[in-house]
């Protein structure tokens, strides 16, 4: 077999004993997993994950999952909390160990100090009758047959199978809470996922910035509302508040090219009354979509009532990160 070959195939043995861990939990879930869900669910602490080394990686990995996904939770190191950092530890809290042997010492450390707390421990691991096991509130199983490293040695399958299941966990915490996308854009307004999901609302001028006249308001009085609020248009409404129209800088300047007297025209006169909208509560895309479509420069929220509750210039929604979809 070619070096290249070798390569492949390994590479592949890697992937198919790696998959079949994972798929092999799977048979394994039961009501363990369930009350791990419930106990968690029911915490009105937070959650502590903990593990050493590569189980240590995972357990950050964990945490961060679970912490995203509307679940709070924090990393403990273990060398770290015998030298103070167990104080962290809340009475209100839970606790999550990942361990491949059970019996790692710097966490069976730890269990005293968690047991005098009385917080439930629940812990991942592939030895079921190991310290951390028996002296454990739940055990998830994530035992393995074989790690992917041809020495059985170096922790591969069985990371992956902890990390699987930590996913189980946070998913199964996700879907209970009901945790939606909106949620979960609102935890990662910094990610391509939260600037697809922002509100139309938080990046939107409203109150007092909005620029409005009424149907009545004579031109002049038009041009400094539109200067004033450096919108380049300017909302026409109605008495009740409703939305009638709307005056841009474009309707003004075609306004000149034609010979008439100006100083007499009112609002209702010049204004475009079927003026480009959106709903409050509609996504920034979908307000930049509807800007780039119609080829305008600012666009109108407004609530159920059709009136004014805000307005975003497309210069705001580029400045936020918005992209059209």
């Amino acid at each position: 077999m070619s070096g290249a070959s070798n390569i492949l195939a390994q590479a592949r043995q890697v992937l198919r004993i790696e998959s079949e861990a994972v798929a092999a939990l799977i048979d394994r879930l039961n009501s363990e997993f369930e009350r791990a869900v419930e106990i968690i669910f029911k915490s009105t602490g937070r959650i502590i994950v903990t593990g050493i080394g590569k189980s240590g990686i995972v357990a950050q990995k964990i945490a961060a999952t679970l912490t995203s996904t509307g679940t709070s939770a924090i990393f403990l190191h273990p060398a770290e909390a015998v030298h103070g950092d167990l104080g962290m530890v809340l009475k209100n809290d839970v606790i999550i160990c990942i361990s491949k042997s059970g019996n790692t010492d710097e966490l069976t450390r730890l269990f005293p100090v968690f047991k005098k707390l009385g917080v439930p421990i629940i812990t991942l691991t592939g030895n079921l009758r190991s310290a951390l096991a028996l002296r454990s509130d739940i055990v998830l199983d994530v035992s393995v047959r074989e790690e992917a490293c041809p020495n059985d040695l170096a922790p591969t399958a069985s990371t992956t199978a902890a990390m699987a299941m930590g996913d189980a966990l946070a998913v199964a915490l996700l879907e209970k809470r009901e945790f939606n996308a909106q949620d979960f854009a609102f935890l990662h307004p910094g990610g391509a996922l939260g600037r697809k999901l922002l509100k139309i609302d938080e990046v939107m001028f409203s109150g007092e910035k909005i620029p409005a006249v009424s149907s009545d308001t004579l031109l002049p009085q038009v041009i400094l509302e539109i200067t004033r609020k450096r919108f380049g248009c300017t909302c026409v409404i109605e008495g009740t508040g409703k939305l009638v129209g709307i005056i841009t800088d474009g309707d003004l300047r075609r306004l000149q090219q034609n010979p008439v007297r100006t100083e007499r025209l009112r609002a209702k006169d010049i204004m475009n009354a079927h003026p480009k909208t959106v709903r409050s509560g509609s996504t920034a895309q979908q307000a930049l979509q509807l800007m780039e479509s119609h080829n305008i420069m600012q666009v109108i929220i407004v609530d159920e009532q059709s009136c004014p509750v805000g307005i975003a210039h497309l210069h705001d929604l580029l400045e936020a990160g918005i992209e059209r979809e």
